[in-house]
């Protein structure tokens, strides 16, 4: 199969929950008031839950607490809500999932890791939107679930890298695409916007050369985080050519603090993310 025959067994298998379906729709409406979003918003206890835990989170470090979502789609803005609802929403999508092939814990620990250094970099960066940058890293790698729900032999195959052979080279071996290919056929399905599903098909830098400034963060964040999570296996250098942070007018000492930030947020914000936090529904 390639990435959108993939995606699109996946597509049948994994839905968004209605709620998060209706936000999407409500605010994709250009001319909703921030009023109208909260009052859908409201109408699911689990999504205001969530968006005003990750409204006063170290994500945003408001100095005072946030009690409404009124309030948190004004401190936040409407663009991020959109996008921080959608990561909810997806990654509630597959809550259900068979947890005897994976180690869910290091899944969600791999794709916090990589939202949390994507928008640390963005942020360093002067890059537009710092947190559509975060959901990037969160979302990059979802293709996983489905290739485990739909081939767990062929998934497990590709889960056996080594230093010499990374991911994305078992990957292409086995399944003649990537996770990152059929994470993005899977957004693009749901209608997520390209600005997120567009950096994720291209976060190889082994593959594909990055065109654009988000392009850039995302592939170095990438490699940052499975270097940080497979710390057992990788230095935090390696899979990373020194162009990927030169050419964003960083050095290792800029890593090194962003890998820094990403540790010390990590277990707040996988308690936020991971559905296995999910307890309303």
């Amino acid at each position: 199969m390639n990435a959108l025959e993939y995606a699109e067994k996946a597509g049948d298998l994994f839905v968004l929950p209605d709620s998060v379906t209706k936000i999407k729709q409500l605010i994709d409406d250009g001319s909703t008031s921030i009023n109208e979003v909260a009052e859908v918003i409201n109408y699911d206890p689990a999504v205001a839950a969530q968006i005003l835990k990750i409204a006063n989170s170290a994500l945003y470090k408001f100095p005072t607490v946030i009690t409404t979502v009124n309030k948190a789609i004004q401190v936040i803005g409407t663009d991020s809500v959109y996008d921080l609802v959608l990561a909810y929403g997806i990654s509630h999508a597959f809550k259900d999932m068979n947890e005897s092939n994976i180690d869910f814990s290091v899944f969600w620990e791999l794709g916090v890791s990589c939202g949390l250094l994507a928008k640390y970099i963005a942020q360093e960066t002067s890059a537009k939107n710092p947190d559509k940058m975060f959901v990037c890293g969160l979302l990059h790698n979802i293709g996983e679930l489905a290739v485990l729900q739909l081939e767990p032999d062929t998934a497990a195959k590709c889960s056996s890298f080594t230093a010499q052979s990374c991911p994305v080279t078992l990957q292409t071996q086995h399944l003649g695409t990537t996770y990152a290919e059929i994470s993005a056929e899977l957004l693009k399905l749901w209608g997520i916007p390209s600005e997120i599903y567009g950096p994720i098909a291209h976060q190889h830098a082994a593959l594909h050369k990055a065109q654009s400034h988000e392009e850039k963060v995302l592939q170095l964040a990438a490699n940052l985080a499975l270097n940080n999570v497979y710390g057992e296996i990788y230095s935090h250098l390696d899979n990373i050519d020194s162009q990927q942070y030169e050419i964003l007018k960083l050095d290792e000492e800029d890593l090194e603090a962003a890998l820094d930030f990403t540790n010390m947020q990590l277990i707040s914000t996988l308690a936020i993310f991971s559905p296995s936090t999910f307890s309303i529904y």
